[in-house]
């Protein structure tokens, strides 16, 4: 069955670089982003866990944790982590986890139930191995991103995306396309204007059903 935004995602003890984990337990009260590559020392791949790396400051600010999950083995990781940072002139402080029997990718839907490693496996054997999963502090999905092999991932728009889901979690706004931080949000067709503007101020009204008010943030 499919993994669904809302769905609170699979809970898991695993190896990872840094030692052991239980995914529930790591998460604690703390949004999370959990990434995932198809192979250690691969081009692309280098360069993303690089871009999270140069971003440890931006994660912190937002509460945000991020871990890695890879299909090979945690000394891999751990010499792969040398490359990333000659790289990325930044340290991969966050953990990566171990996945190699595929328990990790398999639960969150990345791969097929039969998807097995054959020997001198390329990272096209686990090419779907390649999303982004941020996840709320009650364990659940908020948003997932699948990317194929070719196109490398934008962090820069992660990060965007998760402003977004914080400033509207649990509250009746929405944000517009390419919102950004500081910029007017969308008021929820679940408050009429009077609730609306009580709530937040004077209104914005381009349409009845798309009014704008200024960023409670």
């Amino acid at each position: 069955m499919s993994l669904r935004i809302n769905d609170t995602v699979p809970d898991f003890t695993a190896q990872t670089d840094q030692g052991e984990i239980s995914f529930h337990d790591w998460i604690g009260d703390s949004w999370a982003i959990l990434f995932s590559h198809p192979k250690d020392f691969t081009p692309v791949c280098t360069t993303e866990f690089g871009a999270v790396a140069q971003l440890a400051a931006e994660w912190e600010k937002r509460g945000t944790k991020v871990i890695g999950v890879s299909v090979d083995g945690v000394e891999e990781h751990q010499k792969w982590k040398g490359d990333i940072q000659s790289v990325a002139g930044a340290p991969a402080s966050f953990p990566i986890i171990a996945d190699g029997d595929l328990k990790v990718s398999k639960a969150f839907d990345m791969l097929p139930a039969e998807a097995y490693l054959p020997d001198g496996r390329t990272p096209a054997d686990s090419a779907t191995v390649r999303s982004v999963f941020i996840i709320s502090p009650d364990k659940k999905l908020q948003l997932t991103m699948t990317y194929p092999m070719s196109v490398g991932r934008n962090f820069a728009e992660v990060l965007r995306a998760l402003d977004g889901l914080q400033a509207t979690f649990g509250t009746p706004i929405a944000t517009p396309a390419n919102w950004e931080v500081g910029q007017d949000v969308i008021v929820a067709l679940s408050l009429d204007d009077a609730a609306a503007e009580e709530k937040y101020g004077t209104l914005d009204k381009k349409l009845p059903y798309l009014r704008f008010a200024k960023s409670p943030l």
